[in-house]
Order: structure tokens, then C-alpha cells, then sequence
């Protein structure tokens, strides 16, 4: 398997450039919000749970994330690989990520992370808000809130995998086409 995590704020993209890089490289996308939204939809335990959460602007607890994400995987045993969108957020959620993925003989091959201004960011989300009805894209507070659990909980990660030479800073602002661009580049340099 060949996986992927793309790491931003709020807002940065991530679920698009996401959609632009399965088309490319053929892998299966695990969005943290979209297992949360189909639990919560579902009326699952644990999807009621994050959404208690999710309400208040923070993020879900690591054991109901990890839980929901090691089902989602062994889900779907048989996929070229991941894009993991909005996951893992923490370092003990990367580090569990890595447990998982060592059950299917794989690893995080590359982890992009989108730059983008936390201005920029605010007016994509309460656009984003006006047309999706999300309550936490509606509220500057959330959002701001939303931002600093971000920052605080997610740059122990971006060490983490600095530090194993898989992490790549791109440029989250310009077209999408751009930055779809900048991101292949930096992918493709761990393609062999």
C-alpha cells in the first residue's frame, strides 16, 4: 500500500486536493469527516459522541477517532493505499495510525501538509458555513477556536514526521490547480 496523509487547518483544501490526488494516484480516501458525518448519520455511539464535540469546536477524543478510523480501514483490506484527510491530528493518534497500518504490512509513506493564512482560512470556512449549514463553519469563535486545537494538538505531528524525513510544507494558496501542482511534485518524490 502506498499512503498519504494530508495535513491543513480547517478551511486549507484538504478535502479537494484530496479528491484531485485519488483521481491520480488511484487510492481510497479516509476523511475523518465524512466517518464522523456517516456515524453521526447513523446514530452510532460513537458518532453521537464526536458530535458533542464537534459542536463546542474541538476535536474529537483520540479512542473515538482511532476507533472509527481502524474500522473504516479494515473495511477495506484490499486498496492501493490512503489519503488520510484530517487524520491523524495528534501524536499518539499517528503513532496508533502506524500500529494499524503495521497489521497490513504498510506505513505513511508521505505527509503533506497545506499552508494557508488563518484570515484566508476564516472566510473560506464562513462561506463554506453559509452554503453547507455546518454549525461549526458559522461561527467566527468556533473557527478560531477550531484553529488554535489545530495548531496546538497537530505540530507535535508535523515534528513526528519531519523527523522521519516524510513531511513536505506546501503552499496552500492559489488556484486549486496550482496547488494540486505543488503537492504531485512533493508526493512523487516518494514513488519509486
Amino acid at each position: 500500500m502506498f499512503n498519504i496523509i494530508i495535513f491543513g487547518p480547517p478551511g486549507a483544501g484538504k478535502g479537494t486536493q484530496s479528491s484531485n490526488l485519488l483521481e491520480k494516484y488511484g487510492l481510497q480516501h479516509l476523511s475523518t469527516g465524512d466517518v464522523f458525518r456517516a456515524n453521526i448519520k447513523g446514530e452510532t455511539e460513537l458518532g453521537l459522541l464526536a458530535k458533542s464535540y464537534i459542536d463546542r469546536g474541538e476535536l474529537v477524543p483520540d479512542e473515538v477517532t482511532n476507533n472509527m478510523v481502524k474500522d473504516f480501514i479494515e473495511r477495506h483490506p484490499d486498496v492501493k493505499g490512503f489519503i488520510f484527510d484530517g487524520y491523524p491530528r495528534t501524536l499518539d493518534q499517528g503513532k496508533y495510525l502506524d500500529a494499524v497500518l503495521q497489521d497490513f504490512s504498510s506505513e505513511i509513506n508521505c505527509v503533506v501538509a497545506l499552508k494557508v493564512d488563518e484570515d484566508e482560512l476564516t472566510k473560506r470556512l464562513l462561506e463554506r458555513g453559509k452554503i453547507s449549514g455546518r454549525a461549526d463553519d458559522q461561527n467566527e469563535e468556533t473557527i478560531r477556536n477550531r484553529f488554535a486545537e489545530y495548531n496546538f494538538k497537530t505540530e507535535p505531528l508535523l515534528e513526528f514526521y519531519q523527523a522521519q524525513n516524510k513531511l513536505h510544507l506546501v503552499n496552500g494558496m492559489g488556484s486549486i490547480e496550482e496547488i494540486f501542482e505543488r503537492l504531485c511534485k512533493a508526493i512523487d518524490t516518494h514513488l519509486s
